[in-house]
């Protein structure tokens, strides 16, 4: 069901508040956004914990991030670089969020991709996730060192920063980062436990291949390792 204006505005506030109640965020860490019928993009303001945000206090931005409707003084995070260029990148992705889901954020400041193909869920939902190349908050540095990796996943992690995950709508966005988070405190769960033990290559091109059936949506890298080789990180 297609939602009104003001019922996307109400769904972004609802995803921040759980965003912060699930201490994926802190202070004015995070921010989500969505791509508008016309073009524009509904996104967070900047300066502002996701437990204050309410529907008047989201900011109507051009492909430039240039503010075209809020509150007066109200404008987006300077890491909306980032949202923009999913969208550009990504013509299927009407829903960019950023947060530091504390365990997926701790393979990002390790720098430890999370790309075990060993529970079924994450499987088919996202494949491996990255942990994309360092860049300075607020440059184009970000954009630049994701987009090589927009073409083929859904989530990501950004080297010593958090995490990224789009979809086709608020929700979807949403519903990736709970599966990234939850699949990394699995992940480091069994590597605590001597390590994972992966599903068989011919099982993992079976579930893959199941995603159409599931309705999935969005893109999958197939089976693809970011770790070195032999690396033993337990």
């Amino acid at each position: 069901m297609e939602l009104s204006y003001m019922e996307l505005r109400e769904q972004i506030c609802d995803v921040c508040h759980k965003m912060w109640q699930l201490g994926w965020v802190a202070a004015n860490d995070g921010n989500v956004s969505a791509r508008l019928d016309d073009g524009t993009f509904l996104a967070t303001p900047t300066g502002m914990s996701k437990s204050f945000i309410t529907p008047e206090k989201l900011v109507r931005i051009d492909g430039k991030g240039e503010v075209l409707e809020g509150l007066p003084g109200y404008r987006p995070s300077s890491e909306i670089k980032m949202h923009l260029r999913c969208y550009k990148e990504r013509e299927d992705v009407n829903s960019v969020l950023h947060a530091h889901p504390p365990v997926a954020t701790g393979y990002a400041v390790a720098n430890v991709p999370l790309d075990e193909y060993s529970m079924i869920e994450t499987v088919i939902g996202l494949g491996s996730i990255p942990v994309t190349p360092y860049g300075t908050p607020s440059t184009y540095e970000v954009p630049d060192n994701i987009a090589p990796y927009l073409g083929e996943h859904d989530a990501m992690l950004l080297q010593n920063h958090g995490a990224l995950t789009v979809g086709a709508d608020v929700i979807t966005a949403y519903y990736r980062m709970e599966t990234l988070e939850l699949f990394a405190k699995i992940s480091l769960n069994a590597r605590m436990l001597g390590g994972a033990q992966e599903i068989s290559r011919e099982n993992i091109d079976r579930l893959i291949s199941m995603r159409k059936g599931y309705g999935v949506t969005g893109r999958h890298p197939g089976y693809k390792k970011y770790s070195k080789q032999g690396e033993n990180r337990c």
